[in-house]
């Protein structure tokens, strides 16, 4: 899901600056929630969510490593399920190049502020944390975004204040201060990070690279002088070697894993996902128009050739 993120007004931004802390979250402690200590709307800041490039075109997608949700009603997008299993937000950026002119991509993140009544994401003032701390693994080139609504972004060309977070799929544990962020230079606008910090809306992990499949896990994230640490959480690595113990067997019409799988898509070249399952071992695609597709179920992403 790709969070419409809006600009709140002064009135919430006031209100939110008189909060100062953050306690750092832990994915091994199977909190599903970032306490930023920002929340202007009754408990709403901090969940995790997903977005991709599709809206532009693209045709990428997180393949995940368990079934999205949490059982409550309208928490089908909830990444609780992800958090338990892989000990942060893991999973593999399937990025597929699409119609896009530029590279593809994915991200996840989570509102700073939360929502106001009206339920507008809000932005709020986190200069004091002085900036973030983060463990992650990832097996390509990330950045750290600080997203200030959809308005603002798109005044400054969507060329947001970022930090790069540098391949390492091994893990690593990672401080940036609000003036390492910087924007790229291609945007049209200008903004530095320590005044994005004053007007945060979210923090977001951004991975954008030639198609392919990059495993990643955020283990954990803080303010500047947080106690970020590499937890129990499975690398990118270790990620890696569990998609490639999953393939996707063609035999006839009959697609088979071989073992049951949480939940699989058919993705057509355009994106759009022409079949679900959910734990399943196998899938019936009798029905399904000859042509070029790809599976994607727990961390694999495979191209399949229907005649």
């Amino acid at each position: 899901m790709n969070k419409k993120i809006i600009t709140a007004s002064a009135a919430l931004l006031a209100a939110a600056s008189m909060s100062f802390g953050f306690v750092t979250w832990h994915g091994d402690e199977e909190v599903y929630q970032v306490d930023t200590e920002l929340d202007v709307g009754g408990n709403t800041a901090g969940y995790w969510f997903d977005y991709t490039d599709k809206d532009d075109g693209g045709a990428s997608a997180v393949v995940w490593p368990a079934e999205k949700g949490n059982g409550y009603e309208g928490g089908d997008n909830a990444l609780d399920n992800i958090i338990q299993t892989c000990n942060g937000v893991c999973g593999t950026a399937a990025l597929a190049k699409g119609t896009l002119s530029y590279d593809p991509f994915i991200g996840v993140g989570f509102n700073v502020g939360g929502e106001d009544e009206s339920g507008v994401p809000a932005a709020v003032d986190a200069s004091a944390w002085g900036g973030i701390c983060i463990s992650y693994s990832v097996e390509t080139g990330a950045s750290i975004e600080m997203g200030l609504g959809d308005a603002f972004d798109k005044s400054l060309g969507f060329d947001v204040p970022a930090a790069s977070a540098a391949k390492n799929a091994a893990g690593t544990t990672k401080t940036f201060a609000w003036s390492k962020f910087a924007q790229a230079g291609w945007g049209t606008g200008e903004i530095s990070g320590e005044a994005a910090a004053k007007q945060l809306v979210a923090l977001k992990f951004k991975i954008q690279a030639a198609a392919g499949n990059y495993a990643f896990n955020i283990m954990s994230i803080g303010p500047l002088n947080g106690d970020c640490a590499l937890t129990a959480g499975m690398s990118a690595i270790e990620a890696s070697a569990a998609q490639s113990s999953l393939k996707a067997q063609l035999s006839g019409r009959t697609l088979s894993f071989g073992k049951t799988v949480a939940s699989a898509e058919i993705v057509n070249l355009q994106g759009q996902v022409i079949m679900a399952a959910s734990s399943v071992k196998s899938m019936d695609l009798s029905k399904v128009q000859s042509g070029v597709y790809m599976v994607r179920a727990a961390g694999l992403s495979q191209k399949i050739i229907l005649k």
